[in-house]
């Protein structure tokens, strides 16, 4: 079980990341293309600096939603290698069964 201060920032990183993720598109769009003038290119820059570090999306730690453990996700299901074997033994995960040859 993680801490629940850890899983609690990672619920505001992610609405933070929501709410500047348009906002970030554009900026990141802008940027990208050649055919931007440079001044235009460095303010659009400065902007995307001057957002919070939590901004971005890749602040953002992929957890167990039984537990919060971040370690061993298995993005297929949402939970931890551990919880996917606990589940898969009991059978609560639908097409999932244990191998054997």
């Amino acid at each position: 079980m993680a801490k629940k201060s850890k899983i609690a920032k990672n619920e505001q990183r992610r609405l933070t990341v929501a709410r500047y993720a348009a906002r970030r598109a554009i900026l990141k769009a802008i940027i990208r293309d050649p055919r931007t003038p440079a001044a235009q290119r460095a303010a659009a820059g400065a902007e995307l600096r001057r957002q919070p570090r939590d901004a971005s999306a890749t602040r953002v730690r992929n957890r167990d939603s039984v537990d919060g453990r971040p370690r061993g996700y298995v993005g297929t299901f949402g939970l931890s290698r551990v919880n996917v074997r606990q589940q898969a033994h009991a059978g609560f995960l639908p097409g999932v069964r244990k191998s054997s040859w």
